[in-house]
């Protein structure tokens, strides 16, 4: 098949190359952040190219330096008075369960930024090439979100407690600590990734032993710097371990004075400077997810970004967004302002279930994968 024309200017670019498709997240400049068009596309090929028997293969990249720096902040910043951002948080929710059990190879090649749900468009994903230049991160805590798009799911399964870690202080992994952890699977030299994709786009198949072959014919083993966090894992695992988020930062507090644990220092600051609604709702999704199914974990992750959202209990995700992307004082004021001043029944009051129908719709099986759209869910038929 001959490459097929698109719109330079698109926000997602959908090329097809003999067997293979690639996807590009073409937002440069504002670093492929995830908008409601980019959504609404990303689930249009995906739903096309999975169903065509010509496809073999996937590639997932994005324009400019970054892959995706995640979610478009001013976008729920500016539909906060309503609901304009629940179809777009719908979209994203159900599109992260199919990439996650997508029926066709894919490979992500990352270089730049993957952070939150840019992020979750490469974890899953069966093969995710990094560079010297990624950078990961789930920051949502420190906006007054939850660590969302899927990874409740995918932090909870790193190894010991790292992921809670990784989700309660938004700290960035690079390439080679990606790898170590799980979160991606091979490292190619950002001056050879070109090559690479052009190899890539010949091979004409979707067989993983063949795409893999041809991967590491470009990859580089790598280990993880001596500095690496991940070599702190059992002062971490001895500290997220605990139950609460007060007993996590009393943990901290008790290590940061031991010889060698400097690094404790920036890790409480940046906790301390979170939302402490978003830190208590944090650790429990992650804790919950230890224990939930992927279609468990998004359908909950769904009901706590609109919970959030509507401000249910503050309104500090939209404090968050103000000081981060609006003003940029970074000097967020959060309601409560205190650990200890959260409430637990308003933890709960943000977790409690939708009624069956305001649930995320995840499909049971594979006779009805792709059912479940917004369209035909009764938000789409209330805002009509």
């Amino acid at each position: 098949m001959a490459q097929e024309q698109v719109n330079p200017d698109e926000v997602v670019l959908g090329q097809e190359i003999n067997g293979v498709r690639v996807v590009t997240l073409n937002r440069p400049r504002q670093l492929n952040g995830i908008s409601d068009r980019v959504v609404y596309m990303l689930a249009q090929l995906l739903e096309k190219w999975e169903k065509d028997d010509d496809v073999k293969l996937v590639i997932f990249k994005g324009a400019g330096r970054a892959f995706s720096a995640g979610g478009d902040l001013k976008m729920f910043y500016e539909g906060r008075s309503d609901d304009s951002c629940l179809e777009v948080v719908y979209r994203m929710y159900w599109l992260c369960y199919h990439i996650h059990t997508y029926k066709k190879t894919t490979v992500a090649l990352v270089n730049g930024l993957a952070m939150g749900g840019g992020a979750a468009l490469v974890a899953p994903l069966k093969f995710a090439v990094v560079t010297e230049k990624t950078v990961f991160a789930t920051p949502e805590a420190s906006v007054g979100l939850h660590t969302d798009c899927s990874f409740s799911y995918i932090h909870s399964r790193l190894p010991g407690y790292l992921g809670e870690y990784l989700a309660l202080t938004g700290a960035r992994l690079n390439a080679k600590e990606m790898i170590a952890a799980g979160l991606a699977t091979h490292f190619v030299l950002s001056e050879k990734l070109e090559e690479l994709e052009r190899r890539l786009l010949n091979v004409n198949t979707g067989d993983e032993s063949a795409i893999r072959a041809v991967i590491e014919e470009f990859s580089t083993d790598v280990q993880i710097d001596q500095e690496s966090i991940l070599n702190k894992l059992p002062t971490i695992d001895k500290c997220f371990s605990a139950e609460t988020v007060e007993e996590i930062l009393k943990s901290l507090e008790s290590e940061v004075s031991i010889d060698g644990n400097q690094w404790i220092a920036p890790v409480l600051k940046s906790m301390r400077r979170s939302s402490p609604t978003a830190l208590k709702i944090t650790l429990r999704s992650v804790r919950e997810g230890r224990k939930q199914s992927l279609p468990e974990c998004l359908k909950k992750e769904f009901r706590l970004t609109i919970n959030i959202l509507r401000s249910v209990v503050t309104g500090d995700v939209y404090e968050g967004i103000r000081a981060l992307s609006i003003d940029k004082d970074n000097a967020p004021k959060w309601s409560p302002t205190t650990i200890e001043e959260v409430k637990s029944e308003d933890i709960e009051r943000v977790f409690k279930q939708f009624s069956s129908e305001h649930e995320l719709q995840v499909p049971s099986d594979d006779s009805n994968r792709w059912n479940g759209k917004y369209e035909q869910t009764v938000y789409a038929k209330s805002s009509q």
